[in-house]
């Protein structure tokens, strides 16, 4: 396996509009004025070219569409976008976000043909259990098994998965545990399918310093704490994981609404929790999770993109370019991108979606 490694400057001052991906060594030497290269293994590969409009961060504050369907244990909201009929794309959100990350790489991809899912994940936003008695569970694996059983609701058989944060770490289970179900993935800082048994290694102290907020989550003095300022302690996780990105208070607080899902603080608390073994999951998915213990190989074609102003705890691009053995490329975003890589950087997100569709 070939791993293609490249450096993407991002500016409002670029013009990203008629710009190619997928096509001759003329469009290729055109991508590379711009900063985007497709990795060597798929350049003779021939699509559709796509093309993606230039945007400005920020320049959409809303979704035009949004929904509600029962799919598993869930009535799970999401806004929807593009053509019916077009190829899919499910776009993943992590903790403390939502699907406000992708109010404008939605667009974007709209634009280009794709029909574009963007679930609220189980706690977060209008998406609801449809039990009382359902466990709150956060553990890995039932993030991922929400989006498989939303897919077959909405029967879609096969999608493009990307996402960050939790987001990144659904889409990895999916294309791990179901890559039929997958046709590529985008994933923000690479591969973090993990196992409590493995999250017990302890750490160097400044790398544990910065999971800082899982330690106090593993208190009950944590679980209130965040239950009563979890907005305040958002816009901390925001300002540190994102030390460049100048959002406005419109912005937090349009993702600030989804936290008073009445279910928020369980999962979250339950999630972080698990990680480190301090909680149960649910025995009827021990099998699913000794799987995912083993560190899967991912085989579905990916794009692993870094900000390179990224404040969150995560891996260097190089400690997981081994575990993606189908095409494969990484990207680092230069000028100042955060760890909410799909809202800092819609068009470089959106344009790695199209570019992976093309591997």
């Amino acid at each position: 396996m070939k791993t293609n490694t490249r450096k993407i400057q991002t500016s409002d001052k670029v013009n990203y509009n008629r710009r190619r991906f997928l096509g001759t060594a003329a469009m290729t030497v055109g991508a590379a004025e711009f900063g985007i290269f497709r990795p060597a293994q798929a350049q003779s590969r021939q699509a559709d070219p796509a093309d993606v409009p230039s945007i400005k961060p920020g320049t959409n504050a809303s979704f035009a569409s949004m929904k509600q369907i029962e799919a598993g244990v869930l009535n799970s909201g999401y806004a929807e976008a593009g053509p019916m009929d077009g190829p899919v794309v499910v776009l993943l959100h992590g903790w403390p976000y939502d699907i406000y990350s992708f109010v404008g790489v939605a667009p974007l991809l709209a634009s280009a043909g794709y029909r574009v899912i963007v679930p609220y994940l189980r706690g977060y936003g209008t998406t609801r259990f449809l039990s009382t008695d359902t466990f709150r569970n956060g553990q890995q694996s039932v993030v991922a098994l929400d989006i498989i059983a939303l897919m077959d609701a909405l029967k879609i058989e096969k999608a493009i998965v990307a996402g960050f944060d939790w987001g990144a770490r659904t889409a990895n289970i999916m294309a791990a545990l179901w890559p039929e179900r997958c046709k590529a993935m985008v994933s923000v800082s690479g591969y973090l399918i993990g196992s409590p048994a493995a999250n017990k290694l302890p750490l160097p102290p400044k790398a544990e310093l910065a999971w800082w907020y899982q330690y106090y989550f593993a208190t009950e003095r944590g679980r209130a704490g965040y239950g009563e300022y979890r907005r305040d302690f958002a816009k901390l996780i925001w300002q540190i994981a994102s030390p460049k990105w100048d959002f406005d208070d419109a912005t937090f607080d349009r993702t600030a609404a989804s936290f008073d899902n009445p279910d928020h603080v369980n999962i979250v608390i339950h999630n972080y929790r698990w990680r480190i073994g301090l909680a149960e999951g649910d025995p009827k998915h021990d099998d699913l999770e000794k799987r995912l213990a083993e560190a899967p190989v991912i085989t579905v074609p990916t794009i692993t993109l870094e900000g390179d102003a990224n404040g969150a705890p995560h891996p260097d691009g190089s400690a997981y370019a081994k575990k993606f053995s189908g095409r494969y490329a990484h990207r680092i975003l230069q000028g100042g991108i955060g760890h909410n890589l799909p809202q800092e950087a819609p068009q470089a997100f959106a344009q790695a979606i199209v570019e992976v569709d093309g591997f």
